[in-house]
């Protein structure tokens, strides 16, 4: 039995990911280029015979950011149901049914929620924290003032992590055909997150995963 699979994606360059800023709760949508890129992406690595199997798919998990939302719909994974935010389920000869996963929207893999760092880049910040004495910054570790912790991420991460291990892949034990694979699609600081609480290791430790917009990364 192949070794049940997590598939996060990020999504697709906007604005503010273009220029280096920190985008948490700000809606904003992907650009022409992101979209462009993200369609290209679906081609290359989604389909029967590529790295992400829709048929072999059992979840997914999406952020609420619509950003997020805009980037499941150009992978064109072929979702039986309607996706959650749209008012009617696509039809016409574009679309093909191939995979039964359901998506479900969860805060639990929104992006960071970056505070007072909201919309700044992160040369602004360091001058910002140097003009008040404070040293450098460090987001695993010190987190962002008015917004989350490392350790408000570990526990919603940890709970997302355990809902996929009980819920899909503990159930593919003694079952080879059974789908078992999940999809995350989100954002970069919460995936680089995820990864490193998915292998049990401390964010304060310091993440040297790098996960550039429309970036797709593999964990067993």
């Amino acid at each position: 039995m192949a070794t049940p699979r997590v598939f996060i994606v990020r999504h697709g360059e906007t604005e503010w990911s273009l220029n280096g800023r920190h985008t948490g709760t700000t809606e904003l949508p992907l650009t022409a280029d992101g979209e462009k890129r993200i369609r290209a992406t679906g081609q290359a690595l989604v389909g029967d015979d590529r790295l992400i199997v829709p048929s072999q798919l059992a979840h997914i998990y999406v952020s609420p950011r619509k950003r997020a939302q805009r980037t499941l719909e150009l992978l064109n994974l072929g979702c039986r149901d309607k996706l959650p935010w749209q008012e009617q389920q696509q039809s016409g000869k574009d679309h093909h049914v191939r995979t039964e996963a359901k998506v479900q929207v969860t805060d639990d893999i929104r992006e960071w929620d970056y505070g007072d760092y909201e919309g700044l880049r992160s040369a602004t910040i360091k001058e910002q924290r140097t003009q008040s004495g404070q040293g450098p910054w460090d987001i695993w570790r010190d987190g962002c003032p008015g917004g989350e912790s490392p350790a408000d991420i570990t526990k919603r991460l940890d709970r997302l992590i355990n809902d996929i291990r009980t819920r899909f892949h503990e159930k593919a034990i003694g079952q080879p055909s059974a789908p078992s694979n999940v999809l995350l699609v989100a954002h970069g600081h919460i995936l680089r997150a995820f990864a490193m609480r998915w292998i049990k290791r401390e964010l304060t430790e310091g993440v040297s995963l790098l996960l550039e917009a429309g970036g797709v990364g593999t964990l067993r």
